[in-house]
C-alpha cells in the first residue's frame, strides 16, 4: 500500500510518501507560514516523482491535531481534496501521537516515556504522555506547573519534545527523570505504521464531515493595521 503522509499541524510543514511502511521520499519546511506558500508544491514534487508511475495512491493521511488552527485546516483540506478527487480513503493520527511514534522509531534503545509538547502560549501546551505500548496520559490542553508529573516521574523517565518543551525546562528539569531533546523535530514520517495499520483496518475518514482536533477554539487576533487602532481611539475620545 501507498500512503501520503501530511503533517501541518505544528511550525513544520512536511510531506512523505510511504509504502507498505517504509518511507519512500520526504521533504519539509520551517519557515515561518510554509504551509500556505509551500504545502501544495511539495504535494506535487511528491506525486510526481517516478515511483508513483507504477504504484496506486492508496491513501491520505493527514495529521489531525491539536495544534495550529491554521495549519490543520490547510492540511486536512489538502487532504480532502486530493480523497474526493482521486476516491481513495481519508486517513488520520493524532498530532501528539504522530511526535511520540517517531521519536520511538528514532530512538529504539530508549525505554521510557514521550511527552510531546506543542505551545499553546503562555505556560499553556497541547500535550500526552505516551509509551511504546500507546497512550497513558490523554491528549489535553495544560498549564504546565511544578509538580505536574511527578507521579509519572516516580517510577519513569519522560523525555519532552515539541516546540511547547523548552518553555517548561526551568519547572520540570529539576526533576532528574525529565529529559529535553531540543534536537527532535516533528514530520509527517511519524505517521507510516500507525496510517497503514489503519488502512488495513478499515479505520477511515468521512471524506465530506471530517474536521480537525482543535481541542480549544480559535481566537482571532486583534487588528494590527498600523494608524487604524490609534485612529480608532482617537475617536472614542472625542466621542467621551
Amino acid at each position: 500500500m501507498t500512503i501520503l503522509l501530511l503533517e501541518t499541524a505544528t511550525q513544520i510543514c512536511s510531506v512523505a510518501l510511504e509504502h507498505d511502511g517504509t518511507i519512500i521520499n520526504e521533504i519539509h519546511s520551517d519557515e515561518p507560514n510554509a504551509h500556505s506558500s509551500k504545502l501544495a508544491v511539495f504535494i506535487d514534487k511528491i506525486i510526481k516523482d517516478e515511483f508513483l508511475a507504477t504504484h496506486k495512491l492508496d491513501a491520505v493521511c493527514v495529521s489531525s491535531g491539536p495544534g495550529s488552527y491554521t495549519g490543520l485546516r490547510i492540511g486536512v483540506s489538502s487532504a480532502k481534496g486530493l480523497c474526493y478527487a482521486l476516491d481513495i480513503p481519508l486517513l488520520s493520527v493524532p498530532t501528539l501521537q504522530n511526535m511520540a511514534s517517531l521519536y520511538f522509531a528514532q530512538h529504539p534503545e530508549y525505554n521510557g516515556l514521550v511527552c510531546p509538547m506543542i505551545d499553546a502560549r503562555r505556560m499553556e501546551c497541547y500535550t500526552a504522555i505516551f509509551g511504546r505500548s500507546g497512550i497513558l496520559k490523554e491528549t489535553a490542553a495544560e498549564v504546565i506547573e511544578e509538580g505536574i508529573y511527578d507521579e509519572w516521574f516516580e517510577k519513569n523517565q519522560i523525555v519532552f519534545i515539541g516546540d511547547g518543551a523548552e518553555k517548561t525546562r526551568p519547572l520540570l528539569s529539576v526533576n532528574a527523570n525529565a529529559l529535553y531533546d531540543e534536537s527532535f523535530r516533528t514530520s509527517s514520517c511519524g505517521m507510516a505504521s500507525l496510517a497503514e495499520y489503519k488502512l488495513q483496518n478499515n479505520e477511515t475518514e468521512d471524506v465530506a464531515y471530517f474536521e480537525p482536533f482543535y481541542l480549544k477554539d480559535f481566537v482571532a487576533k486583534k487588528s494590527v493595521v498600523h494608524g487604524l487602532r490609534a485612529e480608532n481611539e482617537e475617536q472614542r475620545t472625542k466621542k467621551s
